[in-house]
């Protein structure tokens, strides 16, 4: 596989991607150990290796446990008081409310505690704010409507960590707060009962390593583990009422997981491995809707989690109704979650014809603004966007211009703002420090994405701080952005064997992501554009062996240009997909890069 790897010296030259090609380095001494003793060939060997894995954990990584990852969750700081005043609230019969955020993550947070809350017998007010109306995370308005329902303790999941003002405000009307988040925090916590996010500055230091990473999600299967067992302690549990089996709902914490975009290693990894499991097993009435209507018959991977389930769920909170992801992935009728996902599926597809023009304006914005390849982000702006889309729009932003983006939609004056990074930037540091500079109304995230209001008085200001703050995380370099290869393949290699191998390295994802291999000398001998912008085609190596390939989204710009010229010759970069149609299994050749072949 890599034998030959040293022939390729790209010698800094840029693909017509515009990025770099380094090839991981990888381990020989822990390479020969793999294939030794785990007895699999070199190809697979290196793989882990350039993943870091090592002896002692490959079979951890290859099949994930929860016992074996999962700290103790009462180390967590608050966990303990948070678990003691839920218990108070379950015994004595108080009222209790879930305050989520209108993404995926907060979607499932919140359906989590409705469904373990529902075992118990006790039914829980869940309240997903309007992201227009109301914006993100707690709000004193809402926390009033709760108070007014007679609620006494409110759980706030995947927010409420820079929420100071509402919360206070919640204290002085009596309410008891429970903030479960795991965005970036800073020194000041918000007046609460507990405030569980393992990204507190506070946080133990080998405790914040192993679970910094986690999702709301993640956070939240936490304090129910805490809380079971709290209650399995104190004699609750009954044979007229039985302990849950929690690893069904594991299928909600892979999603929400895979879909904020966390590392999938460690504690993380084992989540979305069982919970892609426990999804296959179609116990969740809501998610089985869902995948019925985005056509998911196959085993589950974590692609169908972050690019057809997870898009259908925020639908509702982008374009739609903010609690519609959450009332389906917690819904108990068949019925129900099947008029749910009809609509999820429908408010899709809006979002994406709103997205289309939308992105391309925006690309169109950088450009006339004076594009500056030294500049460390781009930033659009319209009050023509739907505020409910900019978060998708800065992705697309961050992929063509290979900074980070920062996409803001108008009303009155006021900016709701969105970012998306790349690595060596952290988003959600830079956005919090621009807030307690008091030059964002609100503001905060985590590293590879944030949010953000502002005044439109204060947005060139905001432009020079972001300028100076992130120049300032690379020692005023703007990273090259670059492509690793982990292997060299030739038509001979692609086959169902090596494919199957790979399988075992997922699931895929942040952190995890699939190997990418360099298919040099490649001939274009046949392509056509298929969809509305993408090229497939088929070709050909030195053995005389032909292998399908397709490209997406590319036809408009040069990597297009070049495969649609046939007898092209080309170094490729992409990864092996298994495609099914009517039946039939076969492999294609995904094509992410390319680089032309000097004679």
């Amino acid at each position: 596989m890599q034998e030959n790897q040293h022939q390729f010296d790209f010698n800094n030259v840029r693909s017509l991607a515009g990025k770099l090609w380094k090839f991981c380095s990888y381990d020989e001494r822990a390479a020969l150990g793999f294939q030794r003793f785990l007895n699999i060939d070199e190809l697979f060997a290196r793989l882990l290796t350039i993943r870091k894995v090592d002896l002692k954990q490959a079979q951890f990584y290859l099949s994930p446990n929860l016992k074996y990852f999962m700290p103790d969750p009462l180390l967590l700081n608050d966990m303990d008081k948070a678990i003691g005043r839920l218990y108070q609230a379950i015994i004595t019969g108080e009222n209790i409310a879930v305050f989520g955020d209108y993404d995926v993550d907060g979607a499932t947070s919140a359906a989590l505690l409705k469904l373990f809350f529902k075992t118990l017998g006790i039914p829980l007010t869940l309240y997903i704010p309007d992201r227009f109306k109301e914006g993100y995370g707690p709000n004193i308005a809402a926390l009033k409507k709760l108070k007014e329902q007679n609620i006494q303790v409110v759980i706030t999941v995947d927010c409420g960590i820079t929420s100071f003002d509402p919360l206070a405000e919640a204290a002085e009307l009596g309410l008891d707060i429970i903030v479960i988040d795991h965005h970036a925090a800073s020194f000041e916590l918000p007046k609460a009962v507990a405030v569980i996010n393992p990204n507190r500055l506070d946080t133990e230091p080998t405790l914040h390593q192993s679970t910094k990473h986690l999702a709301a999600v993640g956070v939240t299967f936490l304090l129910i583990v805490a809380l079971n067992r709290h209650l399995r302690l104190a004699s609750f549990y009954s044979e007229n009422r039985p302990e849950p089996d929690l690893r069904q709902w594991l299928d909600l914490v892979a999603l929400g997981t895979v879909c904020d975009v966390v590392p999938l290693s460690g504690l993380n990894r084992a989540f979305v491995k069982l919970g892609l499991a426990a999804l296959a097993k179609r116990k969740n009435i809501g998610l089985t809707a869902l995948c019925d209507i985005a056509g998911i018959n196959d085993s589950p991977t974590s692609y169908h989690l972050g690019f057809m389930l997870g898009p259908r769920i925020n639908a509702g909170g982008r374009i739609g109704t903010s609690d519609l992801g959450v009332k389906l992935l917690s819904s108990d009728s068949i019925i129900d979650a099947k008029q749910l996902a009809l609509e999820l599926d429908y408010l899709n597809k809006e979002r994406g014809n709103l997205e289309k023009d939308a992105i391309n304006q925006a690309i169109s914005s950088v450009y006339s603004k004076g594009y500056q390849q030294d500049k460390p982000f781009v930033l659009a702006s319209s009050s023509e966007w739907h505020p409910g889309i900019i978060g998708i729009i800065a992705a697309r932003l961050k992929d063509h211009f290979n900074v980070p983006a920062f996409v803001i939609s108008w009303q009155d004056k006021i900016g709701k703002g969105s970012a998306r990074s790349i690595p060596d930037f952290d988003l959600g540091s830079a956005v919090i420090a621009a807030r307690q500079e008091g030059i964002l109304i609100e503001g905060g995230g985590h590293a590879m994405a944030a949010g953000l209001t502002i005044d439109q008085d204060k947005i060139l200001e905001f432009e020079k701080f972001l300028s100076s703050h992130l120049l300032r995380q690379t020692n005023n370099v703007i990273p090259v952005p670059e492509i690793h290869i982990d292997g060299i393949l030739s038509t001979q290699s692609f086959d169902d064997y090596l494919y199957d191998q790979l399988t075992y390295l997922a699931p895929f994802g942040s952190g995890n992501p699939e190997p990418k291999f360099l298919m040099p000398f490649m001939k274009i001998i046949k392509a056509d554009i298929v969809g509305q912008n993408h090229v497939r085609c088929m070709i050909i190596g030195k053995s005389g062996r032909a292998v399908k390939a397709i490209a997406f989204r590319c036809v408009e710009n040069t990597l297009g240009s070049f495969l649609l010229k046939k007898q092209s010759k080309l170094h490729l970069i992409g990864q092996i997909k298994s495609q099914k149609w009517q039946n039939q299994t076969t492999l294609q050749f995904i094509i992410e890069d390319a680089m032309p072949v000097v004679e």
